[in-house]
């Protein structure tokens, strides 16, 4: 079992297990709360960077991938 432990004072701890239902981040565009099952976020070496990872949420992810599809690179262009 993974878990985060957090001190609340000096003789209370809080103890909260990892499932795939109680992780979440903030989309980095938008602020949004996101749901994250920290499977679909490993690496392919299996790898996992929380601090340098960001999850965007579905509307920010539409947008980056429209933006993505539409630069002159994706186009054949650069």
């Amino acid at each position: 079992m993974f878990y985060v432990k957090s001190h609340l004072d000096e003789s209370t701890t809080l103890l909260t297990e990892i499932t795939d239902e109680n992780v979440f981040t903030r989309c980095p565009d938008c602020g949004q709360e996101v749901s994250v099952d920290l499977n679909d976020v490993i690496d392919d070496e299996g790898q996992l960077d929380l601090f340098g990872m960001g999850v965007c949420c579905a509307e920010c992810s539409r947008k980056r991938w429209n933006a993505a599809s539409n630069s002159p690179r994706h186009k054949g262009g650069m």
